[in-house]
């Protein structure tokens, strides 16, 4: 579990940087600019850390039912060679996700306008600057994002369902120890998928997404993460409890 936290962690310092540095800049000046490259280089971060983090919290939640539905069977099917393995192919998926995402938009015919209605570049502001019709390449996004984002959530939702369904079926009082072991990964994956969702699978609608939710998305929800893990980790609590006194 604590290997997968760390890796977690690691993408969200991934995720929460790639483009703060340089928004805290463009606020604290008048000039507001980035080269192509910069922005394709933005988009492929942004891309390889979210994609990386969706596999790696559907990790996690096979973590936790190994844990719960499986708990004799847990030192081998959780073995370090296997954490090792998840945090591959999250990484992998990542990296094949961003790449994918990167390859079709750097082809793309630029000409003016090009300014970026967001506070750093990303698909949905990238491709409506290309010289032509885009509708195609929206659905190749969605495709793409979208796919990506709908089946981790269904798939770390359906792993928890057979959760709580496995406790309740052995011990009515188990409901509440199970809730409690995964609540502060629920609640992670709610933060995370709720606006990633929002933003990719509605990206060419007439309806204005409040620039908020990206900054939401991409910094105060990396930044929260660590801070729902350790309030709901008795561990951690004991060991600040101890700290402080």
């Amino acid at each position: 579990m604590y290997f997968l936290l760390g890796n977690l962690s690691f993408l969200d310092m991934w995720l929460a940087s790639f483009a703060t540095p340089k928004m805290i800049r463009d606020f604290l000046s008048d000039k507001k600019i980035i080269s192509f490259g910069g922005c394709m280089f933005q988009i492929f971060l942004l891309h390889f850390s979210g994609g990386a983090e969706m596999v790696l919290l559907v990790s996690m939640a096979y973590d936790r039912y190994v844990a719960i539905c499986k708990p004799l069977h847990y030192m081998t099917m959780m073995s370090r060679q296997s954490c090792i393995k998840l945090v591959l192919i999250s990484w992998v998926i990542g990296f094949l996700h961003s790449i994918s995402q990167v390859a079709f938009t750097v082809t793309l015919p630029r000409c003016s306008p090009n300014e970026v209605d967001s506070f750093f570049c990303d698909l949905p502001q990238v491709i409506k600057l290309a010289c032509m019709d885009t509708y195609d390449l929206g659905i190749l996004m969605i495709s793409d994002s979208g796919l990506i984002s709908v089946s981790s959530f269904l798939l770390v939702m359906i792993s928890y369902t057979t959760n709580l369904l496995s406790v309740w079926k052995c011990a009515a009082g188990g409901v509440v120890k199970a809730l409690s072991t995964c609540s502060a990964h629920i609640m992670v994956v709610t933060l995370f998928f709720g606006p990633c969702i929002f933003i990719y699978l509605w990206p060419f609608s007439q309806f204005s997404v409040d620039k908020l939710l990206f900054v939401f998305y991409t910094i105060f929800t990396p930044l929260l993460n660590p801070l729902i893990y350790t309030l709901r980790n008795e561990e951690m609590k004991t060991a600040m409890k101890k700290l402080r006194n």
